[in-house]
Order: structure tokens, then sequence, then C-alpha cells
């Protein structure tokens, strides 16, 4: 097991669950650990994550809005994080590197596996092409859907992101504008940042089937504008999906990266979705 400390890092940080996950993660191995989260807005990321490392830290996650800034500060990238060009988790080297990884995919992946929605031969339609998004689509790909299609307020972005995975499947970009023109889907996974009232976007009832399941990659509040207006198109409570299974899950693959074991999360997010709900 690496003895020295770690943390988060984000701007804003406070609302971070990351301190509270990993230190449950921790107990539940029986190890002791040093995690904080660190304010650290862009422009003084870079430095903080120096001194970070001249204090004793050996590894990091890596929130919104540094994700693309410490994959450029990322001495080697795993194939996960070179596609998201983004990084969610670093583990420092013993010569004063940094190996840069995303674990987002994989934790989404895991919580879609939990909540038992299959991925192989569906129709998935995913809402947003920011970072968010580049860091699920590789590992959904890799699960051999049926149909990708990607929607963005911005046609380039989305067909820029289509583009950069097309070794590993085909996507196809739309704009937002032209929800309504493209069938059902068997799963909708909303990605945008500014949420679906930023998108200035209502979800068509042509979308969805009977079986459709939505899934919104934030969690609690935020995903709560999203996840009603799939209610209002028809899907039902139990096939609407917040993002905290997928937070906790991307938090225990990089456990595994820095420490070799992947610590069990059902307890960790039913005590977690317990404490939000109170």
């Amino acid at each position: 097991m690496t003895v020295g400390s770690y943390a988060v890092f984000g701007d804003p940080i406070a609302q971070s669950k990351s301190p509270w996950i990993h230190r449950r993660f921790a107990e539940s191995l029986g190890q002791p650990i040093d995690y904080q989260a660190i304010h650290a807005p862009a422009e003084q990321f870079e430095q903080l994550l120096a001194d970070f490392r001249a204090d004793g830290g050996v590894g990091a996650n890596i929130t919104a809005p540094l994700k693309g800034i410490a994959a450029t500060l990322s001495t080697q990238l795993s194939e996960a994080a070179h596609r998201a060009q983004a990084v969610n988790c670093l583990r420092a080297g013993n010569d004063g590197s940094w190996y840069g990884d995303n674990t987002d995919g994989r934790g989404l992946i895991a919580d879609l596996d939990r909540l038992q929605i299959g991925l192989d031969g569906a129709r998935i339609l995913m809402i947003g092409a920011g970072g968010a998004a580049r860091g699920v689509l590789g590992p959904i790909l890799q699960r051999h859907p049926e149909r990708l299609v990607l929607a963005n307020r911005t046609l380039a972005t989305a067909q820029h992101v289509a583009g950069h995975l097309i070794n590993l499947g085909n996507i196809e970009p739309v704009e937002l504008s032209n929800l309504a023109t493209l069938g059902q889907f068997d799963l909708l996974i909303h990605a945008s940042a500014a949420g679906l009232g930023g998108t200035g976007v209502s979800l068509p009832p042509a979308l969805v089937d009977p079986h459709s399941r939505a899934y919104d990659l934030s969690y609690g509040a935020a995903a709560g504008p999203f996840l009603q207006a799939a209610g209002e198109v028809g899907i039902a409570p139990e096939h609407r999906h917040d993002g905290l299974g997928m937070l906790v899950e991307q938090a225990a693959e990089s456990y595994l990266i820095w420490r070799g074991q992947r610590p069990a999360t059902d307890a960790v997010l039913a005590e977690l979705r317990t404490l939000l709900d109170t």
C-alpha cells in the first residue's frame, strides 16, 4: 500500500463527496488514509499540485474544471485519458512524474451493470459533448451498442468528438434541435454540464418507448431537471437514475490505481444515498 497523502482538486470543491467516499473505502479495508479537498482555481492548479506533491502527495482526484489541465500536466496518460483528453485521477511516480487516468467511463459502466442496464445492442442517446461525455463514450462503444447518437447544441463539437473515437465505433453527431427526428432509444444519458435547463431543450416524447431508461451523469439536485423531463415523457421512476453510483464506482477505480485494491461499493453507495436524502 502506498503511504502518503491524497486529495481532490476542483473549483468549486466544498461540495465534493470524494473525501468522505475515500475515507469510507479505507475504513472498510482497515487502512489509514489522509485525503483532503483542495480548492484550485484553474490558474493556480499547476502550482497547487506541485505544492501537494512536495508535501508528500501521492494520488489525486481531479474534478471540474481542471480535468483537461491535468491531462497536460501528466507525464504518461492511460488509453482512456488519452481518448478523453481529460484526467480525473493522478498517481505519482517515484521519479517526479504523474500518471494520468480517466476512471469516469469505468465508473459509469460499473454503475450501469449494477442497475442491470445492458448496452450490447442498445440504442443510446447522449446529450452533451463536453468533457463528461468524452470520458464515457469510449467505454460505451466498447460494449457494442446498436446505435450511439451524440446530441449537442454545437454540431461541430459533436462531430469532433465522434471523429476522435471513430476507431472504436460509430457515433452519430446531431444538433440538439433535431431530437424529435431521431426515433426511439433504450437509454438516454444526460452529460451536459449546463444541465437540461441550461440547454434550453426539452425531451420529445418520440425519443422513448415503455422500456426506455434515463441516466444523468450528475447527482442530487443537478440531475433533477433531466430526470424530471424524462418522467414527463413517460419514463418510469424506477427507470430514472442519477450518477451517484457512477461517482462511487469511479472513486473505487481511483483507489485501485493508488493502492492496488478495489473497495466494495454497495454499502458506501447506500450510506451516501441516505446522507444525501436526509
